[in-house]
């Protein structure tokens, strides 16, 4: 997991009430609960078994869901991603849980229904999509002062992942490309994974890019990954924050340079405003609807920018937190960029 320091650092920036909102144990979710329900032997994940897989290529998920206007696009699954979700155990009755039950079909519906359709779907025109479920830490976890429970939280969680990858590197991978994916308590994990297997190892050949966004990415937490600069570079990685123009509270600063933040329209990590007009989509609480030019994007500090996006009915948008909306306010600039640097990545392996 890390120090507790990285985590009380996590903890500041992972906002409960944008998450409530966006990922609430709303009632919409329990139809589907049943859907989602099994009962795992030993409440321990079998990596080997489809039902412990939020998505996977051998069934179908809401990852594989398409956006209407998006349906007559080319698809070409040329890369794996393997996507790490955020936190959706979040209800305060299960606060004194430290973790989530593998098999419980409330959270995995939850999960299914937003995080997966939401974000993990934005890579499925240029990837095969693998997604562990995994014994999550609950939300709570970022803010208690008993520590020692909240890093044993987190590596019961991490371990999972951990297993899950290595499942699948033995089982699917067969030397594909590979990107890494994660928002909030996934990326906490992300972190974590791609230091142990990507850096100082043979498997950062295989590396594309890594989307790593909605915690803080130290620029100095990678001794050799380093930061995605431009359009065009794969082995590397990119994360940001997403906040309204002005905001700094917390650990929020425009002065704070020392947390690596990408400008997901121009795809670098310079401070130039980006306007609206270079925004390419954005994908919200209506699936099948994209908005288009919603906002303009800069990177300030150690946070990225953005003006309040001008799209009917707001949703989660009243905040000037936007934490939840990391992928979905840039989703179809995201999904280009998949593609664009999975052409790069293979014309190099070509060389």
């Amino acid at each position: 997991m890390g120090s507790s320091k990285n985590m009380s650092n996590e903890l500041l920036v992972v906002v409960y009430f944008v998450l409530h909102i966006f990922f609430s144990c709303s009632p919409k979710y329990t139809p589907y609960s049943g859907e989602k329900a099994f009962t795992s032997e030993n409440g321990t994940p079998d990596y080997s078994q489809l039902k412990y897989w939020a998505a996977h290529p051998d069934k179908w998920d809401p990852s594989d869901s398409v956006s209407l206007p998006l349906r007559t696009s080319p698809s070409n699954k040329d890369a794996d991603v393997f996507f790490l979700h955020p936190t959706t155990f979040t209800d305060q009755k299960d606060a004194d849980q430290p973790n989530a039950k593998i098999d419980d079909g409330f959270i995995n519906s939850k999960t299914d229904y937003s995080s997966i359709l939401y974000q993990a779907s934005v890579f499925n025109g240029s990837c095969r999509i693998f997604a562990p479920r995994y014994r999550q830490a609950h939300l709570q976890m970022y803010y208690i002062k008993d520590t020692l429970k909240a890093l044993a939280a987190f590596e019961l969680a991490y371990q999972d992942i951990k297993s899950a990858f290595i499942y699948y590197l033995k089982t699917q991978n067969n030397g594909r490309p590979i990107i890494i994916a994660s928002h909030s308590q996934g990326t906490t994990h992300a972190k974590r994974l791609l230091k142990e297997f990507f850096e100082d190892s043979v498997l950062r050949k295989q590396l594309v890019v890594a989307y790593i966004l909605g915690i803080p990415v130290e620029k100095s937490y990678f001794a050799e990954l380093p930061i995605c600069t431009d359009s065009t570079s794969t082995g590397c990685y990119i994360s940001w924050r997403t906040y309204r123009k002005g905001y700094e509270e917390g650990s929020i600063s425009s002065k704070d340079t020392s947390i690596a933040v990408i400008n997901p329209y121009l795809w670098t990590p310079n401070q130039d405003l980006a306007a609206k007009n270079l925004q390419k989509g954005a994908v919200l609480y209506n699936f099948n609807k994209i908005y288009r030019h919603t906002q303009t994007s800069q990177i300030a500090g150690n946070a990225l920018w953005i003006s309040k996006p001008k799209f009917p009915g707001g949703f989660f948008y009243f905040t000037k937190n936007y934490h939840a909306g990391d992928f979905n306010l840039f989703y179809l600039d995201v999904r280009d960029d998949v593609a664009r640097r999975i052409r790069i990545f293979e014309r190099g392996l070509e060389k």
